[in-house]
């Protein structure tokens, strides 16, 4: 089996050959304007307009935590966004992650990954805004992508 593999960088410019999936995760909210999501709006204006009609259409769709859209950005390039987060602020409830929505929504990565035959690529997903710590969200990269042999990078930004 192998392991997630970290390196520093942007993870929006995955430099491996094949297809490849970026992931992320979203609120269940509709909000979209801080964190990785701005660095992925200024490469390209689709996963943001996508996820934006996914949340208004909601009442007719999948919308909601677990859920995963997936969206073609480049010939070899998509964007997964995963919602795995309530809501974008700490309250009495805590933080917004929810893990068990992160692991829906990997399980559902994990199926698009493999149709493409693709390399997953992300921040240290639900760990930022959403308040989530990386020894919960790391064992559930390993067991829903890396155990499945789906190759996984994740980006820590800066030097």
């Amino acid at each position: 089996m192998s392991e997630i593999t970290y390196v520093r960088g942007d993870a929006t410019v995955p430099s491996v050959k094949g297809v490849k999936v970026i992931a992320h995760v979203c609120n269940d909210i509709g909000g979209w304007g801080k964190g990785f999501v701005l660095a992925l709006s200024r490469r390209w204006p689709e996963p943001e307009a996508a996820y934006r009609a996914w949340h208004r259409g909601r009442a007719a769709n999948d919308f909601g935590l677990g859920a995963a859209q997936f969206i073609q950005v480049e010939p070899y390039v998509w964007v997964a966004n995963l919602v795995g987060q309530r809501g974008i602020r700490t309250g009495s409830k805590g933080v917004p992650v929810r893990y068990e929505a992160i692991d829906t929504a990997l399980g559902r990565l994990a199926g698009k990954a493999a149709e493409l035959g693709a390399s997953v690529h992300m921040p240290r997903i639900g760990c930022g805004l959403a308040g989530g710590k990386w020894s919960r969200v790391e064992p559930l990269i390993a067991e829903r992508l890396v155990r499945r042999g789906i190759a996984v990078t994740v980006y820590d930004h800066g030097d």
